[in-house]
C-alpha cells in the first residue's frame, strides 16, 4: 500500500512540474512581447495521511508530535507580475508606453478590454486602434477644443480632415505721431448743384422723392423708378472708396447694394459707403437746407480727404451724370493711415483701415482721434467708430478711449459681430516732434482656416494637433484604467485583459493622476520577463520533474522485488 502511495505522490510531482514548465515556457516565449507581464507558478501541498495527531505533555510525558505522511503536491495556480517593463523608444507618434499602474482602455465591439501594449496606429477612419482592432478610449473635446472629461469615447485624430480658424480679438499698434504737425480743423466739403422738388416747386428736402428731383438750373428731371445709380471712382485719402449701386424705387430688383425712394435715403447711402463717421467733426452727408443740394462733410485729417467729381456718380437713366459736384474745402491736419487684416470665427480675412488725426494740442500734451472702417463689414456702413489717443507733454501715451471696434458679420455664419480690441502699446507708442507720423499693426491674434497637419501626445495623455495655420489645439486625451487588484484581471489573448471576479471594477483616471502613471509618447513598454530568472526556474522544474520520475521508478522497482519474493 505504501509503495502505491509513493508512486501516486511522485505522479503529482510530475504533474505540477510539467505545469511549471508550461508557465516558464510561456514567459520565455513572450520575452519580446510588448507590455507582457510574466507569471510564476504556485505550488501547495495536497492532503496528508494523518497517523496520529500527537499528544500534549503531562506529568509523566513530554508529549508526542503529529505523525503525518504527505500525499503529494498540488498546483495552486499562477501569480502574474505587474511590475513595469523597460521603456524602448520607437519614434512612432501613435506608440505609447506607461510608467505606473494604469492600463489603456479599449473598446472592441461591445466589450471593454485593457492592455499595457501601446503599439497603436491610426485606421482608415482616423481612429487610434490596437493591433487586434480594439479602439483606444479617452476623452473628447467640445466645440471650443476644450477636453470634456466625462463619458469615454473613441480617440480620433482626423489628419487632413479637421480644420480650425480663430477669430481676431486683439490687435497691437505701435509707432510715432508727429506732434509738431498742424492740428486738424476741417474735413472735406463737397456740394452738388441746387436741387428742386417738382411737387412743391421749392428746394428739395430729405423727404423729397428721387423721382421728383429736378436740376434747379435746367429744370431737368433726374431719376425714374428703377434707375440704378452707381458710385465709382471716388477716393478717400487717395484710396478708392469702391463701387456701389443704389436703385431708385421702393423695391430692389437689380441686385444693387441698396435702394430707396427719397433723397434722404440716397444721402444715407453715401454716408455709409464713404465711411464717414457722422458722430464727430460735424461730418456726414446731408441735404442743404437752402439749395436742396447734396452736401458732403468729411472727417478731419488729410488722410480722410474725399475726392468726388461729377463723373463718379452715374445713372443708367437720363441724365447719365445726375449730379454736378463742387469741392469747397479740403480736409487738413496731421494724420496717418494704416491697415491690418483680421479674421472672423470662420477664418475669413477682413481688412480694417485705421487713421489717426491730430485733433488738439495744448499744455497737457496732444490728442489724436482715430477712425476705423472696413469694406468687409457686411452692412453698407463701413465706418466702425472712433476713439481718442492722449499723449502727455513728453510724448508718452497716457490714455485711450473707445478701444473696441465691432465689425458686422450678419449672414456669413460667423460670430456676429466680430469685436476687436485695439491695443496701443503704452511703452513704445509715442507722439514726438519732427518725426514723420508712422503707425503699424505689430501684432495680432486670430488665424485663417488651417488643416490638421500633425499631432503630438503629452505625458498627461493629451493629444495636441498642429494645424497648417500655426494653431495648436487639443484633439482629446487618452484615459487610463486602474484596478484594486490587477492580478485578478483575466487574460483573453492578444495582450488584452478583461475584468475578472477578483480584479475590482475599472476606475477611469487621467494619466499622471490617482496612480495611473504617466504616458511616454513614441515608445513601448517591453516585456518584464527576466530570462536569467526563467532559466534558473527551468533548471529547478527540470530537477523536480526528474526527481519525481525517480520516485515512481524506485517505487516500481520495489514492487517488482516484492512480486519476485512472492513467486
Amino acid at each position: 500500500m505504501s509503495l502505491s502511495t509513493a508512486m501516486f505522490t511522485g505522479l503529482t510531482g510530475l504533474d505540477v512540474h510539467s505545469r511549471q514548465l508550461d508557465v516558464i515556457s510561456n514567459n520565455i516565449s513572450n520575452s519580446n512581447t510588448p507590455g507582457f507581464k510574466s507569471s510564476r507558478s504556485l505550488f501547495e501541498t495536497q492532503l496528508s495521511d494523518t497517523l496520529s495527531r500527537g499528544t500534549g505533555p503531562d506529568g509523566d510525558s513530554g508529549g508526542t508530535l503529529p505523525s503525518q505522511i504527505g500525499l503529494g503536491v498540488d498546483f495552486g495556480g499562477t501569480q502574474r507580475d505587474h511590475t513595469n517593463g523597460s521603456i524602448q523608444p520607437t519614434g512612432v507618434k501613435t506608440h505609447m508606453a506607461l510608467e505606473g499602474d494604469g492600463f489603456f482602455a479599449l473598446r472592441q465591439g461591445n466589450n471593454s478590454l485593457y492592455t499595457r501594449n501601446g503599439t497603436f496606429d491610426l485606421n482608415s477612419n482616423n481612429k487610434l486602434v490596437a493591433p487586434n482592432g480594439g479602439v483606444v478610449q479617452g476623452y473628447g473635446i467640445d466645440d471650443n477644443f476644450n477636453v470634456e472629461r466625462g463619458a469615454l469615447e473613441d480617440i480620433t485624430i482626423p489628419l487632413g480632415d479637421l480644420t480650425v480658424a480663430e477669430a481676431t480679438r486683439n490687435v497691437s499698434l505701435d509707432g510715432n505721431l508727429n506732434a509738431s504737425g498742424p492740428t486738424a480743423t476741417r474735413g472735406a466739403e463737397i456740394n452738388s448743384q441746387a436741387l428742386n422738388d417738382a411737387t412743391t416747386g421749392a428746394a428739395a428736402t430729405a423727404a423729397s422723392q428721387l423721382t421728383d428731383l429736378e436740376d434747379a438750373g435746367s429744370g431737368a428731371s433726374l431719376f425714374s423708378t428703377g434707375d440704378v445709380i452707381t458710385l465709382k471712382g471716388a477716393e478717400k485719402g487717395g484710396k478708392s472708396i469702391g463701387t456701389f449701386k443704389f436703385e431708385v424705387g421702393p423695391t430692389n430688383t437689380s441686385g444693387a447694394d441698396d435702394n430707396g425712394e427719397t433723397l434722404g435715403d440716397f444721402t444715407a447711402f453715401l454716408d455709409d459707403v464713404m465711411g464717414i463717421d457722422d458722430t464727430v467733426d460735424g461730418a456726414g452727408v446731408s441735404v442743404d437746407g437752402s439749395t436742396g443740394g447734396i452736401r458732403i462733410d468729411g472727417n478731419f485729417g488729410e488722410v480722410n480727404d474725399i475726392a468726388l467729381e461729377s463723373p463718379d456718380i452715374t445713372s443708367d437713366g437720363a441724365p447719365a451724370q445726375p449730379f454736378l459736384f463742387n469741392k469747397a474745402e479740403s480736409a487738413n491736419g496731421e494724420s496717418v493711415r494704416t491697415n491690418f487684416v483680421a479674421y472672423d470665427s470662420l477664418g475669413t480675412p477682413i481688412t480694417v483701415d485705421l487713421s489717426l488725426v491730430q485733433s488738439s494740442k495744448g499744455p497737457t500734451g496732444t490728442t489724436w482721434r482715430y477712425y476705423a472702417e472696413s469694406l468687409d463689414d457686411t452692412d453698407l456702413e463701413r465706418s466702425l467708430g472712433n476713439g481718442t489717443v492722449q499723449f502727455d507733454t513728453f510724448g508718452r501715451l497716457s490714455s485711450v478711449t473707445g478701444q473696441q471696434v465691432q465689425i458686422d458679420r450678419t449672414g456669413t455664419g460667423a460670430v456676429d459681430p466680430l469685436s476687436i480690441n485695439l491695443d496701443f502699446k503704452e511703452e513704445s507708442f509715442t507722439a514726438l516732434t519732427d518725426t514723420a507720423s508712422s503707425v503699424a499693426a505689430v501684432n495680432r491674434d486670430g488665424s485663417p482656416v488651417g488643416t490638421l497637419d500633425s499631432f503630438s501626445i503629452g505625458e498627461d495623455g493629451t493629444i495636441n494637433g498642429a494645424f497648417s495655420n500655426g494653431l495648436t489645439r487639443p484633439l482629446g486625451q487618452v484615459s487610463l484604467a486602474t484596478f484594486t487588484n490587477p492580478e485578478g484581471l483575466v487574460e483573453v489573448g492578444a495582450n488584452m485583459f478583461e475584468v475578472g471576479p477578483n480584479s475590482g471594477i475599472p476606475v477611469q483616471v487621467e494619466p499622471q493622476s490617482m496612480g495611473g502613471g504617466r504616458v511616454v509618447p513614441g515608445a513601448i513598454e517591453l516585456s518584464n520577463v527576466d530570462l536569467s530568472e526563467e532559466f534558473v526556474s527551468l533548471i529547478s522544474a527540470n530537477t523536480g520533474y526528474s526527481a519525481s520520475s525517480r520516485v515512481i521508478r524506485t517505487s516500481e522497482e520495489l514492487i517488482q522485488q516484492l512480486l519476485a519474493i512472492a513467486q
